[in-house]
């Protein structure tokens, strides 16, 4: 029997219907026993009464109500999650920034945020390591793609998380992503405003550009080119889409590097040893208003595939040694 749980809505779970989440997160919660929780109120979304068909939106609290999971019960045949210490080291050691309020950090590039189909090991299953003298395990406030690195933000208190939510939900939060694209794109600074919609894909979903779907608006500027058939971007998205960056810097014809699922085979550099065949994006800062007061600003250090991607096209990271510089009157 599980106790009472409120959960908050993030990432690629915005947007879905409330059924389809529990199925995603709760599969041994059978959709009748669902339907017979809302109809009694027991199931609520914002402390409102809800139905299965109702739209998620990213930061909205789910309740979810004590109940006996039989299906769990049962063998699975599910492999087990498998931890190394190893990993929960590393982790340790990504740290960025640790108070008694936030936690950041550099997420490796290739380590899913939360699990899902096929995936077993992510930091939502090691967080209880870095909870260190706190009763609460830390909480996830926002996410990233599986394939980006970067600046990752953890809550170690509810209050905290409450306070980080709420200012990712009001985009009352700066971010900045470093990326290199093939080619080059024009103008060398700009806006990218295309809506966004999600698609189901051979596997899972994909996002595709679509003028009834989701306003998706992105700005960005060029640091470096190397002989025009690569750049080094710098970019602000002003709303969080899934793989907006992704499915943006594809509609300019200049995919990221190493994104086929967008770019295709366009999104590789034939001959370019050293290159690795890895998506280069990487969340570099954020900039967030601490919960106790003040800003927080954190920035983050080049996944090993990047750094060595840099080095090879020339670029120096100390001609932008400030990130948010430019972006802050966008």
């Amino acid at each position: 029997m599980s106790g009472v749980q409120n959960i908050q809505v993030h990432g690629d779970d915005a947007g879905i219907r409330l059924d389809r989440w529990f199925k995603r997160h709760f599969p041994g919660l059978g959709h009748g026993r669902l339907e017979k929780f809302l109809r009694k109120g027991q199931v609520r979304v914002d402390g409102k009464r809800a139905k299965s068909k109702t739209r998620l939106d990213e930061g909205q609290s789910i309740r979810i109500p004590p109940y006996e999971d039989k299906e769990n019960k049962k063998p699975s045949g599910k492999p087990k999650i498998n931890i190394k210490d190893s990993d929960l080291e590393a982790l340790r050691n990504s740290i960025l920034h640790q108070d008694d309020h936030v936690i950041a950090i550099n997420k490796p590039a290739g380590l899913a945020v939360q699990g899902g189909t096929g995936t077993h090991k992510h930091i939502d299953a090691m967080l209880e390591t870095l909870q260190f003298e706190k009763r609460e395990r830390p909480k996830l406030v926002h996410r990233l793609d599986k394939d980006t690195s970067g600046v990752l933000i953890l809550a170690r208190t509810t209050k905290a998380a409450t306070a980080l939510t709420q200012a990712f939900k009001s985009k009352d939060v700066l971010k900045i992503y470093w990326g290199i694209v093939v080619g080059v794109p024009k103008p060398r600074h700009g806006r990218i405003d295309i809506p966004l919609e999600k698609r189901p894909a051979r596997k899972g979903e994909k996002v595709v550009a679509d003028e009834d779907g989701r306003r998706a608006v992105t700005y960005y500027h060029i640091i470096e080119n190397a002989a025009r058939k690569a750049a080094w971007l710098a970019m602000m998205p002003e709303t969080g889409r899934t793989h907006q960056l992704r499915v943006h810097c594809a509609e300019l014809r200049t995919p990221i590097l190493g994104d086929g699922k967008y770019g295709g085979r366009e999104a590789f550099l034939e001959g370019a040893e050293g290159v690795a065949d890895q998506l280069h994006l990487h969340a570099k800062a954020i900039r967030i208003k601490h919960p106790v007061g003040g800003l927080l600003e954190i920035t983050a250090p080049l996944s090993d595939h990047m750094k060595a991607s840099w080095k090879y096209f020339g670029f120096d990271e100390s001609i932008a040694a400030v990130p948010f510089d430019g972006f802050e009157d966008a």
